[in-house]
């Protein structure tokens, strides 16, 4: 199974509010008000004749109509939620400095790394199968969209542009697991594919 680099990284967004009320439709939108002020009215009128008053249909309908009509008003005017505990809010510029309570995508991306590259430290059979995969689906990732290739599609093309170390690197397991120093050196042949 192959996941690319976007995949990962990526988030579905949220449907617009607009969107939303324009998929049921104006028809759909005006039926739905038109039932609620008719069920308003006709509790209105029976809480009214209930104390011995009346009020002409008319003007009871001409209310509810209103009182719906400011609620929508309001609605659409109000200022948006406030953010869930926890998020990041943004105060004007960037103080430059990376803010690690934060939740965000960078932070998920270097956990992602992280653990399971301090797990596999001094075990090269977990080096060779949790993070040896990873950075191969790197290579063929960075390799597919710069070059149009992968390493199993066009293995000569493949080699030729990763080079020899890394291209063995990847396709060898290492005895011992690799350095940080060695791990810094692969990684930055990978970003010049």
């Amino acid at each position: 199974m192959s996941t690319s680099i976007d995949d990962l990284l990526g988030s579905a967004e949220e449907e617009p509010a607009q969107e939303r009320a324009a998929r049921g439709g104006r028809v759909g939108g005006a039926l739905k008000t038109l039932a609620i002020a008719g069920a308003l009215t006709a509790v209105v009128v029976a809480g009214l004749r209930a104390v011995g008053l009346q009020l002409s249909l008319w003007v009871v309908v001409a209310g509810v109509l209103a009182l719906l009509a400011v609620r929508r008003v309001t609605a659409a005017l109000a200022p948006p939620p406030p953010p869930r505990s926890g998020a990041r809010i943004p105060a004007g510029e960037e103080d430059g400095h990376y803010h690690w309570a934060a939740r965000d995508a960078l932070r998920a991306a270097i956990n992602g790394w992280e653990r399971p590259l301090d797990w596999s430290s001094g075990n090269p059979q977990r080096f060779t199968e949790r993070i040896l995969p990873r950075l191969g689906e790197l290579a063929d990732e960075r390799l597919r969209q710069r070059h149009g290739v992968t390493r199993e599609s066009d293995p000569a093309r493949a080699r030729a542009l990763l080079g020899d170390r890394l291209s063995t690197f990847l396709d060898t397991p290492p005895r011992r697991t690799p350095s940080p120093r060695d791990l810094a050196a692969i990684v930055a042949e990978l970003e010049k594919i």
